[in-house]
C-alpha cells in the first residue's frame, strides 16, 4: 500500500489498516517537489511530488496503534514520562545518564520498582505520547507514504495496543478543526491590532502562556507569520491561538500596510521581539499603559 496523502487523507489510510488489521509500519516521507506537472484528470493538472527524506513512522499490530515517530525523535521511555509530567527534568536527566544502553522495558521496571512511576502512569503516558504524535499530523496534506507489511522497529520500545476507531474519530474532529481554521485565516501574513476598546476587552481575562506570548508581540508592524516564529509555534498553533484570541474579542486581524515587515538592516525581516523577556509581565505592562492612555 503506497500513494500521497494529497489524494486519499490519514485519517483514510488508517481506516484501511484498522479494518484490515494489518501489521507493520507506515512511512511518511517528505513531499518534495519535482518542477514537472503531472495530470489529475482529462482538464487539470498538478506539480508532481515524489518522497523526499522519511518524516514519520506509525507502527501497527493486527490493526492497532501501538507506536508512532516524527523525525528523529527518540521516543524512549524517559523522554515519554518526562513529557506527560510524571518526571522532571532533573530526575529525566540523572535517569539517563544512570540508564544508558539499557532498555525501556528494564527501565521501566527500575522506576517502578523505585516508586517513581506506577505501571498505568506508564501505559498512559506512552498512549497519549503516541496519539499526540498522529494527531499532529492532521495538517500533513500532501506527504507520499508506503506501508511495509510486517516491519517493526528494531529498537526496543514499550508497545501498548491503541484502538485505531477513536484514533480515527480524533483526527478526523482535528482536521475538520483545521479546514475551519485555514479557512477563517488563510493569509498568515496579515498583522494584529487591539480592539479599541482595550480596557473592557481585557478586564477579568485569564489567558494560557501561549496566549500572553501571541499577544506580546501584536502590533501592526508584525505578521501573524513572524509571530508564529518569533513564539516558536507552527501554523496550525498560531491560527489556533489567534481564532480565540480573535473571538473573545481581544485582538483584531488587519490588512498589513504595504512594507510594514519588520527588517533589519540587511533589508530581511527582522524576528519581532517583545520589550521584555518576562513576556506575561511586559504584556500586563504596556495594557495597564494603553489603559492609563485612553
Amino acid at each position: 500500500m503506497q500513494g500521497n496523502l494529497r489524494d486519499v487523507s490519514l485519517t483514510q489510510v488508517l481506516n484501511i489498516i484498522n479494518l484490515s488489521r494489518k501489521t507493520g509500519t507506515l512511512v511518511l516521507y517528505e513531499a518534495k517537489k519535482t518542477g514537472q506537472m503531472e495530470k489529475v484528470n482529462a482538464e487539470q493538472e498538478r506539480e508532481r511530488i515524489e518522497a523526499g527524506a522519511e518524516r514519520a513512522h506509525i507502527v501497527f499490530k493486527e490493526g492497532k496503534l501501538v507506536h508512532a515517530r516524527i523525525g528523529e525523535q527518540d521516543g524512549n521511555l524517559v523522554t515519554v514520562l518526562n513529557k506527560s509530567g510524571k518526571l522532571t527534568d532533573g530526575q529525566a536527566k540523572i535517569i539517563r545518564e544512570r540508564t544508558k544502553n539499557v532498555n525501556d522495558k528494564a527501565i521501566a521496571l527500575k522506576l517502578i520498582g523505585a516508586n517513581y512511576v506506577t505501571q498505568k502512569d506508564i501505559i498512559n503516558s506512552i498512549q497519549q505520547y503516541t496519539m499526540d504524535i498522529v494527531y499532529n499530523m492532521s495538517s500533513w496534506k500532501q506527504e507520499p507514504f508506503r506501508f511495509q507489511d510486517n516491519v517493526m522497529p528494531t529498537v526496543e520500545r514499550i508497545m501498548v495496543p491503541i484502538d485505531l476507531k477513536n484514533v480515527i474519530i480524533e483526527l478526523s474532529r482535528r482536521e475538520e478543526m483545521l479546514t475551519e481554521l485555514n479557512n477563517f485565516l488563510p493569509d498568515l501574513d496579515r498583522p494584529l491590532k487591539f480592539p479599541p476598546d482595550l480596557k473592557q476587552k481585557f478586564q477579568g481575562v485569564h489567558l494560557s502562556v501561549e496566549e500572553w506570548r501571541v499577544v506580546s508581540y501584536v502590533d501592526p508592524k508584525n505578521t501573524i507569520r513572524q509571530i508564529a516564529k518569533a513564539s516558536n509555534m507552527s501554523d496550525v498553533e498560531i491560527r489556533r491561538v489567534v481564532y480565540g484570541l480573535v473571538q473573545a474579542g481581544l485582538v483584531q486581524v488587519v490588512e498589513p500596510a504595504a512594507g510594514s515587515a519588520l527588517q533589519n538592516s540587511s533589508g530581511r525581516r527582522a524576528r519581532p521581539r517583545p520589550k521584555s523577556s518576562n513576556v506575561q509581565a511586559d504584556v500586563v505592562n504596556r495594557l495597564i499603559s494603553k489603559i492609563k492612555s485612553m
